[in-house]
């Protein structure tokens, strides 16, 4: 006969194994409990690569995990996005949901096959039609076949300038009726020189700036096949931006100020209402604002010919949301990326942002931008010529130089000479 204390000690193996049992059965069942907190839910990677808007980020996935309580989201803000996503790429930990700047870099990602495929997406037939063609245009492939959707557009931005709608009227200017030619544009500029008022403030010293105005006029004068035609050898830079740096090495002879200051100089001067306009991006106002919330501001396309039927807006698809190609989460992260995509989270985002919806209802998150509403609403766009050129190219230094300069034919060449050697090691 087995003793009491052998027998308990039975018991408490038999109740042991009983709750083990069960315990297994409810996580197969995707039940909760078992002193698991994290059963039956699923771990997303979610790559995100904005610093200003990791606080953006950070509210809408808060809002996405208790809609979706079995979904949590690991947000892994990046400093050195092109670096980690290329690192993860490597060692083959491709995140589940990943925003990028619409740049080259993602055009190089998306040809080597590791970003989701949405081009035939219902999701796609609710997007502006011209931030989709810049988003496809970006794959880097000379085979059209191939350049599909491999991220949603989440939001835009545009390129061009800002001004100061007071001192349009100030000069007896319409401020909600921007020039739509360059010569219209020029005779603006020397009417505020006439009034004693700086007409452009430059930010040449940190030489990134000098890029904007180049993308701004490329958006009219150099239409985006051309780029494919560069890369085929068909085309040079000479022949292809020649027009486009000699306006903007003129567009900078109209300042009456220094211009060889920083962008935190050029935009608190600008803020402090000491220029006329400044030749940056969107992506300014909030810097603007931060310094002085009270400023009357407007944004317009930059006009780069006579023609005023023929100007585009150049506009990139500042964040691009996607997924792995191949994660084990796919369900989960496409309802993350819809989630995301539903308008409320756009807006709330360009009003963060002083950004652009992709939708085709198209939300500015600044009244700033409703002057450029138009190019959106006609398709009239055109993305950032620069997101065609390899980080690897200092194109901004070469244009710092060629604006303090003029020395147009100098910069041309040196980008023939650094584009020819990256084609030179690169293969398709």
């Amino acid at each position: 006969m087995l003793s009491d204390s052998t027998n308990s000690t039975r018991l408490k193996r038999l109740g042991m194994r009983v709750a083990a049992t069960a315990c297994a059965l409810a996580v197969g069942l995707g039940l909760a409990g078992c002193g698991s907190s994290t059963a039956g839910t699923v771990t997303l990677d979610f790559f995100q690569f904005k610093s200003e808007a990791a606080d953006t980020f950070k509210g809408i996935i808060q809002d996405f995990e208790k809609q979706n309580p079995t979904i949590k989201v690991n947000i892994n803000n990046s400093a050195n996005a092109q670096t980690d996503l290329r690192t993860r790429f490597v060692k083959n930990r491709v995140p589940d949901v990943i925003t990028f700047n619409g740049d080259i870099s993602f055009g190089m990602f998306a040809a080597s096959g590791v970003f989701y495929d949405f081009t035939n997406e219902d999701i796609v037939n609710e997007l502006n039609p011209g931030m989709v063609q810049i988003a496809k245009n970006l794959v880097q492939t000379t085979d059209p076949a191939k350049k599909r959707l491999y991220g949603l557009p989440f939001a835009g931005n545009a390129s061009g300038y800002i001004y100061n709608k007071d001192l349009f009227k100030q000069v007896g200017l319409d401020p909600e009726n921007p020039p739509a030619t360059w010569t219209e544009f020029t005779d603006m500029l020397n009417t505020f020189k006439d009034a004693g008022i700086n007409p452009i403030q430059g930010t040449v010293a940190d030489a990134w700036t000098t890029q904007a105005p180049l993308a701004s006029l490329a958006g009219t004068l150099v239409p985006e096949t051309k780029y494919t035609e560069l890369k085929q050898g068909k085309t040079t830079f000479q022949e292809l931006w020649k027009t486009t740096v000699e306006k903007e090495a003129e567009l900078f002879t109209y300042s009456t100020a220094d211009t060889g200051v920083t962008y935190q100089q050029g935009t608190q001067s600008f803020a402090q209402g000491k220029a006329a306009i400044i030749p940056l991006g969107t992506y300014a106002i909030p810097q603007i604002l931060l310094i002085n919330k009270d400023i009357n501001l407007g944004f317009a396309q930059m006009p780069a010919s006579d023609d005023a039927d023929e100007q585009i807006l150049t506009a990139g698809d500042d964040v691009m949301l996607t997924i792995g190609a191949n994660t084990k989460h796919k369900d989960e992260a496409m309802k993350l990326v819809e989630f995301m995509m539903q308008k409320e989270q756009l807006d709330a985002y360009a009003d963060a942002q002083s950004a652009i919806t992709p939708l085709k209802d198209t939300y500015f998150g600044n009244e700033a931008l409703e002057t450029v509403r138009p190019f959106f609403k006609e398709n009239r766009l055109a993305d950032f010529c620069d997101h065609y050129i390899p980080s690897s190219i200092n194109i901004g230094g070469y244009l710092q130089t060629m604006v303090t300069s003029g020395n147009t034919d100098r910069f041309l060449s040196q980008m023939q000479t650094e584009w020819d050697k990256v084609q030179a090691r690169t293969f398709e």
